[in-house]
């Protein structure tokens, strides 16, 4: 399987992965220097999207007593398996969109469309 190099010089599913394996940190990595490939600048903003969410959202649930630990722990596993889907999602070059967040971050990246 072919892939395009990107500007910093990895092919792109490579780095279309590393945009999720640190979730949201490496999602703003790769949006910001990353500036040719828009496959990838999707990934990383999906990413940053997707993931920054879940981690505000977790954290402001764990300051309900009782029940917002167990809350809170049900969206970080929910959130590793959507991790590890997007991962291999990414690796095999497909640009899986999620509901909402794929079509928010398309819009934010490309304008209305997605133009590789």
């Amino acid at each position: 399987m072919y892939h395009k190099k990107t500007s910093l010089g990895m092919d792109e599913n490579i780095e279309s992965i590393l945009c999720y394996a640190g979730i949201w940190v490496t999602g703003l990595f790769f949006l910001f220097f990353e500036k040719e490939n828009n496959h990838v600048r999707f990934h990383a903003m999906q990413s940053l999207l997707t993931f920054f969410s879940l981690f505000i959202v977790s954290s402001l649930i764990l300051i309900l007593p009782g029940i917002g630990l167990i809350i809170a722990s049900l969206i970080t596993f929910f959130g590793t398996i959507l991790w590890i889907f997007l991962m291999y999602k990414a690796y095999i070059g497909e640009v899986y969109k999620l509901p909402f967040i794929g079509d928010v971050a398309e819009e934010m990246v490309f304008g209305d469309s997605f133009d590789d």
